[in-house]
């Protein structure tokens, strides 16, 4: 059957409730579709006021109107101020009924608490509350989240975002802090164990990193090519060699006295670790290296080195105050078997390399990793571009 794309908004006030992780959950954990985008967005009056036409012009139910309405007065600038949106896309077969299907409906019904079942993802965060005295009045709405219902309006509603958003900065700046000397920025990144299969654990993680109170101002789905998978974990490399290549050498020694009944010396020892040591220090670097990228180093045509990679990762940038050490603070050390309890790492790695997520170590980190990830760029674009020129 046909593959198509749809998204979903993830509204400014669920974004700001820190839900996002709770909302990604929910669609990834219970979809086929697969998460091709993620691009935090500022919505300016013109977008807003076209977006809420296009709804308006959809349908003219009610709850439409509550969402055209919600839109001009929510997702528009307040006070001067843009407010950050999260925008999905998923890439499947009939996307839009399956988004819809987990957003939910919008019913007058949701006043009473007795009618929510908790089942979709507006019956635990969205809220439509009436009038007692007259059920027509809305008193309070809050959608959560916004999908198209049919694919011809997701079609319309995705060349309005490709409209809007090339030029865009990939990380949203709407805030005036107190003391700017205070705030700092972090990368994480959700690696490729993440994405195996329909999983809730991406947005478990999230979740686990929004108890920091930091706030998400930029978010991206990338697909690291393998030259930016050398330059990123260049320094492990030597780290490596120096930690690891001793400790190969001496069990190289072990299994050698065994296995011929020789004694080696000390120099011997060395000799292996400067030979069979580093050779296994280089291949546990080349194992890294095919773990984000999905290509090992010696088999990668020169010509495919800076193509994107076959295998995605999330990434995402948190904004405030000791942003580094709040994040690697819930995230943990590098091996989950020593990470305590309650963190990221001890929940969901599997070992050094398979440990769920990197985070930056340090100011200088940040910035040297966001430049090798081109974290100004988002391919979300893009993807719709292509998407619409096959609609054609």
């Amino acid at each position: 059957m046909e593959q198509a794309i749809s998204y979903v908004l993830v509204t400014p006030y669920t974004v700001a409730k820190s839900r996002t992780g709770g909302v990604l959950a929910r669609l990834l954990s219970q979809l086929d579709l697969e998460l091709v985008g993620a691009q935090m967005i500022a919505p300016d009056e013109t977008f807003s006021k076209e977006y809420a036409a296009a709804l308006r012009e959809e349908n003219a139910a009610n709850t439409v109107s509550l969402l055209a309405d919600y839109v001009e007065r929510h997702l528009a600038p307040s006070g001067g101020r843009k407010h950050r949106t999260l925008l999905l896309l998923f890439r499947g077969e009939n996307p839009c009924s399956k988004l819809a299907a987990i957003c939910g409906h919008l019913y007058p019904e949701h006043q009473n608490d007795d009618s929510l079942s908790g089942e979709t993802i507006r019956d635990t965060y969205a809220d439509l509350i009436v009038s007692p005295e007259d059920p027509q009045v809305v008193t309070y709405f809050e959608p959560a989240v916004m999908t198209p219902r049919t694919q011809e309006w997701a079609d319309k509603d995705l060349a309005l975002f490709a409209r809007f958003l090339p030029g865009k900065e990939n990380i949203i700046k709407n805030i005036q802090y107190p003391d700017p000397s205070k705030i700092e920025q972090t990368l994480v990144i959700l690696k490729p164990d993440n994405w195996q299969y329909a999983s809730s654990k991406p947005g478990t993680i999230i979740d686990m990193f929004s108890r920091t109170g930091l706030r998400i101002v930029g978010i991206k789905v990338h697909r690291f090519s393998l030259a930016e998978a050398l330059e990123f974990y260049g320094p492990v490399e030597g780290a490596l060699k120096e930690k690891l290549a001793p400790r190969f050498g001496q069990k190289a020694r072990e299994l050698l006295e065994k296995e011929f009944e020789v004694t080696l010396n000390e120099e011997m020892e060395k000799s292996l670790a400067d030979s069979i040591g580093i050779a296994c220090a280089r291949d546990q670097f080349a194992q890294i290296i095919e773990f984000m990228s999905g290509t090992r180093p010696e088999k990668c045509p020169p010509e495919d080195v800076n193509n994107p990679g076959s295998v995605k990762c999330m990434i995402i940038i948190y904004e405030g105050e000791k942003a580094v050490e709040k994040i690697r603070e819930v995230l943990g050390p590098t091996d989950p078997l020593k990470a305590p309890g309650g963190t990221i790492r001890r929940e969901f790695g599997s070992n050094v390399m398979v440990n769920t997520a990197h985070a930056s170590d340090s100011r200088g980190s940040v910035e040297r990793e966001m430049k090798i990830v081109r974290i100004n760029e988002n391919s979300l674009v893009e993807i719709i571009k292509s998407y619409l020129s096959l609609r054609r």
